[in-house]
């Protein structure tokens, strides 16, 4: 029942709270952010995607940590989701800076992420892992082209996309050291066929 509640508490926060970061906003000292309504319009559709990824990584690794009997394992997706905690308070805080909405369709995204963290779960401890490498791992890429498309005078934006980015490539490093199982082919096409449609979709709702 604890674990039950726990987890709902966390969907709710998500989705109908403001969440609260534990570290300060990345910035770039002495960099001020001037942008154009088009260069506005473009990082505000490329936070809101990156926001949409917050609420997916809060779903997944909650369900990761439902899902578990190890109790050491459940606590470094715990962990691991307060961290991301972050990234989602850094995003949603910036969208309200460009003036930008979240997505509209949070609830869906948040419920089929929770799904599929329930299934990795469900599956062993190792695939859960192997599960979340994968994930950090097609969200750095991501992260790393957005780092590409942002205009080039949007600092803001573009200090935190650069410390997610560090922060999920060191949590799939550490989902890995703690004994990942690498996932079939077909599996991580599919993950990122998925990914895909979100990225698509949230840009514009």
């Amino acid at each position: 029942m604890d674990k039950f509640l726990i987890t709902l508490d966390t969907a709710l926060r998500t989705l109908f709270a403001a969440p609260h970061a534990t570290q300060s906003c990345p910035t770039l000292a002495g960099e001020p952010t001037e942008l154009s309504a088009n260069e506005k319009a473009l990082a505000g559709a490329l936070m809101r995607v990156n926001h949409v990824g917050e609420v997916c990584a809060q779903a997944l690794y909650t369900a990761q940590a439902f899902a578990t009997k190890n109790d050491a394992l459940r606590k470094h997706f715990t962990k691991a989701s307060a961290e991301e905690t972050n990234h989602l308070a850094w995003t949603a805080q910036r969208l309200e800076e460009l003036g930008a909405r979240q997505s509209l369709l949070n609830p869906l995204w948040y419920a089929g992420a929770f799904g599929l963290g329930l299934i990795a779960g469900r599956l062993g401890d190792k695939v859960s892992l192997g599960f979340v490498v994968e994930t950090e791992n097609q969200v750095e890429a991501h992260l790393q082209s957005h780092l590409t498309r942002l205009p080039t005078n949007d600092h803001a934006s573009r200090a935190i996309v650069a410390q997610m980015k560090d922060d999920e490539a060191r949590h799939a490093l550490e989902a890995k050291n703690a004994g990942a199982t690498d996932l079939p082919g077909p599996v991580r096409g599919l993950m990122r066929v998925a990914a895909k449609v979100m990225t698509t979709v949230a840009h514009r709702v």
